[in-house]
């Protein structure tokens, strides 16, 4: 079985002083708010309350706290949406909660949205940043998913990386379609017919392989 994916992120959000704080907190509405090439430091010193030779001395320049801003924010995130080492509980319920707090947190959170629409648009200038939200939230959410789903041979899933792969990727696609992308407007779904499919696909191989058994 492949290592805990968490055990990377013990201490996800390391220990700042409280003027690095203060920067940060500051940093967070403007840069959300304006991109990273609209975001001047004098409005974020501003925001901050702080002299911008003080951001400097902690951050050493723009992209250095723009760096430090979203590797927390990222952290953050995920610790929002998983608060446990491992995935526990009944499917059909483990799932439906899995589904239903990740779109509370997200598609329910405009700072949440502003970080995932940031991070898609800075992308290719910061590639890392893009790396780091799919490797902290998505891919440690799979593997999570993926061991769970491992741990039950009752739902009959071949391919459980695959699976919960199709699982928190066609919920952080119903976010970004959705949301960022005006499908409310355009082609709306509701988010409980998507989270009842999603678990219906699921719950139906564990039918499937009891069907075949039973022949």
């Amino acid at each position: 079985m492949s290592k805990n994916p968490t055990s990377e992120i013990e201490n996800p959000l390391p220990a700042i002083n409280p003027k690095q704080e203060q920067i940060l907190q500051g940093a967070i509405r403007v840069f959300l708010k304006e991109g990273y090439a609209r975001t001047s430091m004098d409005r974020v010193s501003a925001s901050a309350g702080v002299s911008k030779q003080t951001i400097y001395s902690h951050f050493q320049d723009k992209e250095g706290l723009f760096k430090a801003l979203i590797e927390r924010l990222t952290l953050a995130c995920f610790q929002s949406i998983f608060c446990t080492e491992k995935l526990q509980g009944e499917p059909e319920i483990l799932l439906r909660q899995l589904a239903e707090i990740y779109l509370t947190k997200v598609a329910d959170n405009p700072d949440y949205l502003a970080l995932l629409r940031l991070i898609i648009t800075e992308s290719q200038n910061f590639p890392e940043l893009a790396k780091l939200y799919t490797q902290t939230v998505v891919q440690r959410s799979r593997q999570m998913l993926s061991q769970y789903f491992a741990s039950h041979p009752e739902l009959g899933i071949t391919d459980p990386e695959a699976m919960a792969q199709i699982f928190f990727g066609s919920l952080v696609s119903y976010v970004i379609l959705q949301d960022l992308l005006y499908g409310k407007e355009l082609m709306f779904l509701s988010r409980d017919r998507l989270v009842d499919s999603l678990i219906n696909m699921v719950i139906s191989q564990s039918l499937n392989t009891e069907i075949y058994l039973s022949r």
